[in-house]
């Protein structure tokens, strides 16, 4: 069997805590395939693995999407078949997804169409999900509503943003530069805010003739926190999707009353595709976008495997826009 590669980690830490080692993958248990990646995606998320954000046990494989064909089957497996080509996203359940191959669960996996690459799942399969339950499952969403979109040039930025047109929604977006406001712009924002040197409230009011909009998307955290409030009308709703700048800071719910008896929520996408009949709802919608042309995937960086310490660092000085994959 050929050798293969993973990133594993020892300690919590900088990107150059990531180790590229050989790994014995060995065969499927029962309820388990061997499946053989053809690409993996690079998410924000992973970096709070690796920086001790969320807490694991170490040490530890990093990633946790991926996609590929399905070499050995385990016993009991029945929806899953060798040859098969797949598609996953996670939380727990699926991390180690930065390798060659790897042993995984069944269940947790997606049949591709076959108009849908293995990079193009890789990535969009955890953008794409979290995309889909943001427009439709977490506000009833009407044709005119309006939404403030940080990270609109991000990887699910790009994605929100063309469902967000799909649905009649406006899009106003925040970008740190006027090369991610042009692509912004190229996939569905109507306004860009350059939160370089502009005032996000304070526009967010002005194009919106002082009403505020009805959802603040917020991958952001600390650094947007209270740009984010500030932005919303009366009785809107802030997604807490992200802490990209950090933690946001403690506060005491009676701002959330001050400001015009505000909602708050912090979604995770694990809880929106526990159910395996509404993750296969969400991915059927994504992917019915995705076939048709209505929401265009963008991989704007391809990295080795081996490069994962880069590719940390890229993520992290936010020199990335749209998806980035690791290619095997």
């Amino acid at each position: 069997m050929a050798l293969n590669k993973a990133i594993r980690f020892y300690e919590t830490g900088t990107p150059d805590v990531l180790q590229y080692e050989d790994i014995d993958v060995g065969e499927p248990a029962a309820g388990q395939v061997r499946l053989r990646h053809v690409a993996v995606g690079l998410n924000y998320a992973d970096t709070y693995f690796r920086d001790g954000t969320y807490k694991i046990p170490l040490p530890n494989g990093m990633g946790v999407e991926a996609s590929g064909v399905v070499e050995a089957v385990g016993e009991g497996v029945a929806h899953i078949h060798v040859g098969d080509r797949v598609t996953y996203t996670g939380f727990l359940n699926t991390l180690g997804a930065y390798s060659t191959a790897r042993l995984i669960s069944a269940d947790v996996l997606i049949k591709l169409p076959e108009e849908i690459s293995c990079e193009t799942a890789a990535a969009m399969t955890m953008r794409g999900l979290t995309s889909a339950y943001l427009m439709r499952r977490i506000y009833d969403f009407k044709k005119g509503d309006s939404i403030l979109l940080h990270a609109a040039a991000g990887g699910v930025g790009l994605i929100v943003s063309q469902w967000a047109k799909l649905l009649g929604l406006t899009v106003i977006g925040t970008t740190s530069s006027e090369e991610k406001a042009q692509i912004a712009r190229a996939h569905g924002c109507d306004h860009v805010i350059n939160y370089s040197y502009e005032n996000v409230a304070e526009r967010v009011r002005e194009l919106t003739d002082g009403v505020g909009v009805n959802v603040v998307f917020d991958s952001v955290g600390k650094d947007t926190f209270m740009a984010s409030l500030d932005s919303l009308k009366r009785r809107g709703l802030l997604v807490c999707v992200g802490t990209a700048s950090g933690a946001i800071p403690e506060f005491n719910p009676v701002l959330l009353a001050m400001k015009g008896s505000l909602y708050m929520t912090r979604p995770a996408l694990a809880d929106f595709i526990a159910d395996p009949i509404e993750k296969q709802e969400l991915a059927n919608e994504l992917f019915d976008h995705v076939r048709h042309g209505r929401i265009k995937i963008e991989i704007n960086q391809r990295y080795e495997l081996k490069d994962a310490v880069q590719a940390h660092r890229d993520l992290e000085a936010r020199k990335t826009t749209g998806s980035s994959i690791f290619v095997i």
